[in-house]
This record gives structure tokens, C-alpha cells and sequence, in this order.
């Protein structure tokens, strides 16, 4: 609102709200670290779960960022921003979710305590910006170098990916599964597309039941009983187009004046299903692989050829086959040759878990395969899966960078270390927000300590005293508390990791520092009036309303 010559000039509609300055500030940090709070209990592998119970009733228990965080019902525009965090680094990486949002939170906290200081936003942005690229550097000279044929370590980094993500029972199996099934699916030229393993989830049994298959695994049985169950030396067809009738593009009618023009045009429509079958057949398939619809008739006549079948496939499970057995999907069952049929030594339906599902195996070179994840309850099974998906994505980025860094706090020790010493040689005012950067880093192996019951402060010392003796990979070993070599343990992750996780941390406390005004229109929305929420759902009112 304006004034002018003593009248009031409106320029927002009314209802709106505007909250400007240092108060702006205040809230968005407090949004932003309430989120960072929410889940900063979850880190390290002595981290607690969350139970996220949904308007439904349905349950999630889960102790990974980026799941609790979709889970929470979050209002705040500035702690949708930390959401977007927790998105971005499971895009990029899959794992170091809750890093990234705890480090967020540790910035701005240091950040507002430069504030009342009377420190510009600018030159906190400009410092923990410099602080950043400076981290950038020393994370290269710490890391390790690994290879595809480096199984061991691979396998270590699955299971740090793994660990406290409720498969601390069958760590060591599922690792190996995860290492073998990214090594299967590898591209030439190195580069990995978790996307080509299909996790198919199966209650009952235990977690050790869990197996991989060089092939694939699609949910759905055969079409017909009288269908063979099992086909050895399978030669598949993969169709894109229903093999059915096709009803005219445009609006026509058939008059029909007696029985037996009816008759024969039924007897037409069975030819014609007939043939479009011994197509088929004739090219040697003994499997088909339907996208779209079959008809029933069609489906007797495929039963009677002995040709296993199945319909109404997913798109991605589709093209999943052609990688896995060397096929091309066909959009046209008349253009279908011998050349694009796929290969398998053996297609068979089996019962898992009460449900019948067809195994396509022995292929030659699979370049997708499948795992089946075994469990004694549905949150378990869920939990698994979270966890394996967090274990293949980051053997994927290790085989693609060939980067490790060390786990257990040690990175963030040593970037504290180096950033207090780059601070110094840098001047004025940028160099307290660069020391905030170095402090607010070592919010990770504090949580990581406060997690696993020991005393932060004396774990803190015990830590910067290694790493200025040199020890660059000292962490802290959760078991004792005191640190250790973390290569030595096997506790190492993606370089990639720690990367995102700092560059993406960084910038979203930058972005949420420069805000100096929130103007929030009318919305009637779960905020009140001004439609701006000063509350979470899920987490309880933050305190100070827009």
C-alpha cells in the first residue's frame, strides 16, 4: 500500500500479504530447517525410521529422505524447496538424500546467525558460493579410483548405500546381486541404465530368497491353459499391434439380409484370425509377446500351434525384452520375419508367492535383467526395495565416474579442515561466511555420532584430530565411536554423492537467503486468510504465520 497525498493507494488485491526484510528471512530459514530437522534423525546407518501414515490409512516406514520428505503433506513454499533437494540428488545419484537436506539446513542455519551480525545476504551468497568450488577441489584430491573388475569394492559401496535401510540382515547378498546386475546391463562405452533392471517385488519367504535372473521377469501368466508352460529354445515374437479384428477408421455399416451371409461372415473373421496366427508361425515363433489385445479365438488357435503367449504387456517391460533377448519389437504382424524375433533357452511360467509369473532365461547377452526381492511382510519388502534401488544407482554412478570417496564423516572433516585454511587467504567479511560453509559441513559426522549415541563434541575432536594428523579418510566407526580408516572398513560411496549433494545444498540456501519478500496473493488455502502457510502439514505449525 502506498500513500499519496494522504490517500491510500491499494496496489495488492485485498486479503494478500506481503512480508518483506529481515522477517521474510527469518521465516523462510525457519521453514527450511524444520524440514532439515525432520529428517536428520534418519541419517548414517544407526539412523531411526519414520512411520508415514497417509488420508488413506496406508502406512510407509522408511528411513529414506527423499521418501519422507514426497510422504509429508509440506506446505511452505521455501520448504517445498528442500523438498526439491531431496528430488534432485535421488535423480542425479539415488543415494545422499538426507545429507543434502541436512546440509541445506546446517547453511542457512549459519547463514542467519551472520545475519544478526549484520552481514549482507550477498556476501554470504558470494562466500558460500567460493566455499563450494573450493570443496569441489579438495573432494578430487581425496578421491579413490575405482574399476569395473574391482568387484570387492563395488560391492562395498552397495553396502554402504544398503546400510540402515532395513537390510542390514542380508546386506552382503543383496550387494552381490546389485554389483552383478549393473555389470550385466553395462553399455560398451560404459555408461548404465539402472532402468533396464526390473525389481519385482514378492512378499514371503526371506530376504535371503532374493534372487537375479539374466533375463527377465514379467508379472503376468500365460494366456490360455492349454498352452505349454514351459518352451525351451524360445523364439519370440515381440508385437506392438493387437492381434484382433480392427474396426474400420470411419463409421461403416454391414447389412446382413440372411443367416448364412452371417454365417460367412463370421467364417471370414476366423480366416482372418487364422492367418494372421500361421503368420506368425510361420516364422518360427514359439512365444509371443503381446502389447496390445488378443482375441479369444486367436488365442485358441495360438494354444493349438503350442505357442506361448501373453498380452497386454507394459511398454517399458516391452523394450526390457528386446535388450534382453536380442528381438525387435514389430508394429505390424505382417512385416514380422524371422530376423526379428528375439531369443531365450528357456521361457517358463512358475508360481511365486501365489502368483504365476514367466520367467525368460538363458539369454545369450541379456542387456536387462530382473531381480526378485523376497520378504516377510509388505513394509519389508517395500523397505528392500528402496534400499536396493539406492544400491544399484550408485554402483551405476561409481562403474560411470570410477570416483569413491570415503563415508563416515570423513569428507566433511577434511573439507572443514581445508575451508578454514582457504578462509584465512581470502579477505573481508566473505571469509566469516566461508568459516559458517566449514562449520555447517561438519553438521554430518555430528548427526552421524548423535545417531549412533555417542557424545558429538568429543567425537568432533577426536576426528579433526586425525585428519590434521594426515589421516584423510578418518571417519567415524558407529560401533565405538572413535574414528577410523574408512577405506579400510569398506565404508566408501560415489564421489558423485558428495558432490551433488554440497552443489545442490548450497544453492537452495543461497537461493532461500536472497529472498528478502514474500508476497503471498489470497488463496483461502490451508495457510488462513493470506493463503501463505507459516505451518507444515505433518510437522506442526512453524511457529511465525505470513
Amino acid at each position: 500500500m502506498a500513500g499519496l497525498g494522504g490517500t491510500p493507494v491499494l496496489i495488492l488485491r485485498e486479503g494478500s500479504q506481503r512480508t518483506a526484510g529481515r522477517e521474510a528471512q527469518k521465516s523462510n530459514i525457519m521453514a527450511a530447517k524444520a524440514v532439515a530437522t525432520a529428517v536428520r534423525t534418519t541419517l548414517g546407518p544407526k539412523g531411526m525410521d519414520k512411520m508415514l501414515v497417509d488420508t488413506l490409512g496406508d502406512v510407509v516406514i522408511t528411513n529414506d529422505g527423499v521418501t519422507i520428505l514426497k510422504e509429508m503433506d509440506i506446505e511452505h513454499p521455501a520448504a517445498k524447496m528442500m523438498v526439491e533437494i531431496a528430488k534432485t540428488q535421488d535423480d542425479e545419484v539415488g543415494d545422499g538424500t538426507t545429507t543434502a537436506v541436512v546440509l541445506a539446513g546446517e547453511l542457512l542455519k549459519k547463514a542467519e546467525e551472520l545475519l544478526d551480525q549484520e552481514i549482507h545476504p550477498t556476501v554470504i551468497a558470494a562466500g558460500y558460493r567460493a566455499a563450494a568450488e573450493k570443496a569441489m577441489v579438495v573432494l578430487k584430491d581425496m578421491a579413490i579410483e575405482v574399476s569395473k573388475d574391482d568387484d570387492d569394492l563395488l560391492k562395498k559401496i552397495a553396502v554402504t548405500a544398503m546400510t540402515g535401510k532395513g537390510s542390514g540382515i542380508a546386506r552382503d547378498e543383496l550387494s552381490e546381486l546389485s554389483v552383478k546386475a549393473v555389470k550385466a546391463i553395462m553399455d560398451e562405452d560404459g555408461t548404465v541404465d539402472v532402468d533396464n533392471i526390473t525389481v519385482e517385488k514378492k512378499v514371503g519367504g526371506s530376504v535371503t530368497n532374493s534372487e537375479l535372473v539374466y533375463g527377465m521377469v514379467i508379472d503376468k501368466e500365460r494366456l490360455h491353459p492349454n498352452m505349454p508352460k514351459k518352451v525351451k529354445d524360445a523364439k519370440i515374437a515381440l508385437l506392438n499391434s493387437a492381434i484382433e479384428i480392427e474396426k474400420t477408421e470411419v463409421d461403416a455399416k454391414i447389412e446382413i439380409t440372411s443367416p448364412d451371409q452371417l454365417q460367412a461372415f463370421l467364417d471370414q473373421e476366423e480366416t482372418m484370425l487364422k492367418d494372421m496366427v500361421n503368420k506368425i508361425v510361420s516364422t518360427g515363433a514359439n512365444v509371443v509377446f503381446c502389447q496390445k489385445g488378443i482375441d479369444d479365438l486367436a488365442q485358441h488357435f495360438l494354444a493349438k500351434a503350442g505357442v506361448y503367449t501373453i498380452r497386454r504387456i507394459k511398454k517399458s517391460d516391452m523394450e526390457k525384452l528386446a535388450r534382453a533377448t536380442g528381438g525387435r519389437i514389430v508394429t505390424s504382424i505382417h512385416d514380422l520375419t524371422e530376423s526379428e524375433l528375439g531369443h531365450a533357452g528357456l521361457v517358463e511360467e512358475k508360481k511365486i508367492a501365489g502368483d504365476d509369473m514367466t520367467f525368460v532365461v538363458e539369454c545369450d547377452n541379456p542387456k536387462s535383467v530382473s531381480i526378485i526381492l523376497r520378504g516377510g511382510t509388505e513394509h519389508v519388502v517395500d523397505e528392500l526395495d528402496r534400499g536396493m534401488e539406492d544400491a544399484l544407482r550408485v554402483v551405476g554412478v561409481a562403474l560411470e565416474d570410477g570416483l569413491l570417496m570415503p563415508g563416515g564423516g570423513a569428507p566433511e572433516i577434511e573439507l572443514a579442515l581445508r575451508l578454514r585454511e582457504f578462509a584465512a587467504t581470502v579477505g573481508g567479511r566473505e571469509q566469516l561466511a566461508i568459516e559458517a560453509f566449514a562449520e555447517a559441513l561438519e553438521i554430518i559426522p555430528k548427526t552421524l555420532a548423535e545417531n549412533a549415541g555417542f557424545d558429538q563434541i568429543d567425537t568432533l575432536v577426536a576426528l579433526r584430530s586425525s585428519h590434521e594428523k594426515g589421516v584423510k579418510t578418518a571417519g567415524l566407526d558407529v560401533a565405538t565411536g572413535s574414528p577410523i580408516n574408512m577405506e579400510e572398513k569398506g565404508v566408501v560411496e560415489p564421489m558423485r554423492v558428495k558432490t551433488q549433494a554440497i552443489n545442490s545444498a548450497t544453492e537452495a540456501a543461497v537461493m532461500i537467503l536472497r529472498i528478502d519478500d514474500v508476497i503471498a496473493s489470497k488463496s483461502g488455502g490451508p495457510g488462513g486468510e493470506g493463503g501463505m502457510p507459516g505451518g507444515m502439514g505433518g510437522m506442526g505449525d512453524m511457529g511465525e504465520d505470513f
